[in-house]
């Protein structure tokens, strides 16, 4: 499965590369997903790169793989470009950086995005991943300066667990299943408890083998604070 429709795959990165690249001197570039960072299985992502107006062509990397893609965009809108791909699969997800090359010679590398995908079962294990549960304790309304605890448990076993919350870009929560003999579950503590804590919260459950496929998400948690 190619990773885009609209860049030209190469192959044989080299780490001496990636170094020239760090040590440009334009400005790092910004990299997101469209239309989010945690997908699922089948459908289509576009990865956005945001350089500069002077840009002549952009370059995306995956981690820990050989092959990069460029693509060179339009003279009215150099200062991005895209990368799609039209049906994501598990060879999709991973770590990605882009950068971005003018007169002046390559850019840094971008901060890296995670791109997830949820739904299915890694090699060597069977079925699907079912969603976990997300509870919060005491209780979804909370007071300002309190502490509350949002609970994502699985009937599933699963090691890692992911606390997302609608409206950031930043990377979901993540921790561990530490209880050998327990539930498979974790707590995510908040404490004290502000007002930027609100909003909509899910959770999603993975295993450390594959770390960038998730099951599907939790239903909705409306975290409420007064």
């Amino acid at each position: 499965t190619a990773l885009t429709l609209t860049a030209f795959l190469c192959l044989g990165l080299g780490q001496g590369l990636r170094n020239q690249l760090q040590t440009g001197t334009l400005r790092k570039p910004s990299i997101w997903a469209n239309p989010g960072p945690i997908t699922t299985m089948g459908s289509s992502v576009t990865i956005w790169c945001r350089g500069s107006r002077q840009a002549d062509a952009y370059r995306l990397y995956k981690e820990q793989d050989s092959q990069y893609w460029d693509t060179w965009p339009p003279r009215n809108s150099a200062d991005r470009a895209s990368f799609f791909t039209e049906s994501v699969d598990i060879h999709h997800a991973g770590q990605f950086q882009c950068a971005y090359h003018s007169s002046s010679g390559w850019s840094e590398l971008s901060d890296p995005l995670l791109l997830v995908v949820t739904g299915k079962s890694p090699a060597g294990l069977t079925g699907t991943y079912e969603k976990p549960s997300l509870s919060a304790h005491p209780g979804p309304s909370v007071t300002s300066g309190d502490s509350v605890t949002l609970q994502c448990r699985s009937d599933q076993f699963f090691d890692t667990f992911h606390l997302f919350k609608e409206g950031l870009i930043a990377p979901p929560q993540q921790l561990s299943w530490q209880n050998n003999t327990g539930p498979f579950q974790t707590n995510f503590t908040m404490s004290p408890v502000t007002s930027a804590h609100g909003g909509t919260y899910r959770c999603y459950s993975s295993h450390r083998i594959s770390p960038y496929l998730f099951s599907q998400p939790s239903d909705p948690l409306e975290l409420v604070v007064s």
